[in-house]
């Protein structure tokens, strides 16, 4: 068994884009109605991607994020941004 730590690195690039898509996302379910922060934690929570809208392709934009990449970049933006 190995106990050594794993240490998730992001790429620069995916940053950026993660970024993009995300708000693409936020403002499609925005557009729709729905509460965007509501949405995109049910669908981090349980990457079930019926709780991100259809709308403007942003279900399958939410898919080409990494949850765990996402999830990383969330928690180092809330920490020290």
């Amino acid at each position: 068994m190995d106990d050594n730590t794993i240490k998730f690195m992001v790429p620069d690039d995916s940053k950026e884009e993660m970024k993009i898509i995300l708000s693409s996302v936020y403002h499609a379910l925005s557009e729709k109605g729905y509460n965007p922060i509501n949405q995109i934690v049910g669908y981090i929570l349980s990457e079930d991607p019926t709780y991100i809208t259809n709308y403007n392709n942003a279900r399958s934009l939410i898919c080409k994020i990494d949850r765990d990449e996402l999830l990383q970049e969330l928690v180092r933006h809330y920490l020290f941004d």
